[in-house]
């Protein structure tokens, strides 16, 4: 079967979130061993299985996410690869409805290229900031929410994007607190920059130290930089090595995540299920 690679939230390759992508046959996933198997092969964020659903639907595709060490309820970055992928190559056109474990989600592939995910907006939870994040971190957060059931994160708020640049975590003590990871955040040092606040992502807990580029933190941030800026349309930039654009919308109860994608490797997986 084919495998892919593709660099989501950028427009060149070597940038962005590398997701692995498996276009799999109509029927049941495979066992989930195997899968599991194939993404730490494959050794990236996340690697995201595919097929095609009947027809008259809920959704139009059955979508799963691995990282390489376990199963992620929620994945923005291989869901625009898996997009990317099905409308690049003929296999879905128009709008597109995943069916996944925190429901069903959308693509549409716009005009210029980009792809504009429809996800769940997160809920955000004020919380006592706890002494080990501050310790785990190496800075001084300004506030700490827990997100939604679905993304499991704690978003630490931190002092100005300088900090959130040049952080250096105790990675092995922040796996311990949280449900999936660690997502620190600052307003844009510079509006007139192109983006409105910087992120980066810490999930030692699930086998990412760093993610490069994090879909789904961006349906938490969405609404607190939106809640902070007084505006629904927003620029989020990943500060990661490979860094990354998104630009979301808030729209009530859904957010929209928008990025271009690029494949960058297109091969034969010979390790059949």
């Amino acid at each position: 079967m084919r495998i892919r690679i593709v660099d989501a939230f950028t427009d060149r390759p070597f940038a962005g979130n590398p997701a692995g992508v498996l276009i799999l046959q109509p029927g049941p996933f495979p066992d989930d061993d195997w899968l599991q198997r194939v993404a730490t092969e494959v050794n990236l964020s996340e690697t995201a299985f595919a097929h095609p659903l009947p027809p008259g639907g809920a959704a139009d595709w059955a979508l799963r996410w691995f990282t390489p060490a376990t199963e992620v309820d929620m994945c923005g970055h291989a869901t625009l690869a898996t997009a990317h992928v099905l409308h690049t190559t003929g296999l879905a056109t128009g709008a597109i409805r995943f069916a996944a474990r925190c429901g069903v989600l959308g693509a549409t592939a716009d005009d210029d290229g980009a792809v504009t995910l429809d996800f769940p907006t997160s809920s955000l939870t004020p919380v006592t900031v706890p002494d080990a994040v501050a310790a785990a971190l190496g800075a001084v957060p300004l506030s700490v929410h827990d997100t939604a059931e679905h993304i499991g994160d704690l978003l630490v708020e931190l002092a100005d994007e300088r900090t959130v640049r040049e952080l250096s975590p105790d990675l092995p003590s922040l796996a311990a607190l949280s449900r999936r990871g660690i997502v620190v955040t600052a307003a844009a040092e510079d509006p007139a920059g192109g983006y409105d606040f910087v992120s980066r992502g810490f999930f030692p807990g699930v086998g990412i130290d760093e993610d490069p580029v994090t879909g789904s933190a961006h349906t938490a941030l969405a609404p607190f930089w939106s809640a902070r800026l007084g505006r629904a349309e927003l620029t989020g930039r990943q500060g990661s090595a490979r860094t990354g654009l998104v630009r979301t919308s808030l729209r009530g109860d859904r957010t929209l995540l928008t990025g271009h994608a690029v494949t960058v490797i297109d091969g034969e997986l010979l390790a059949a299920p």
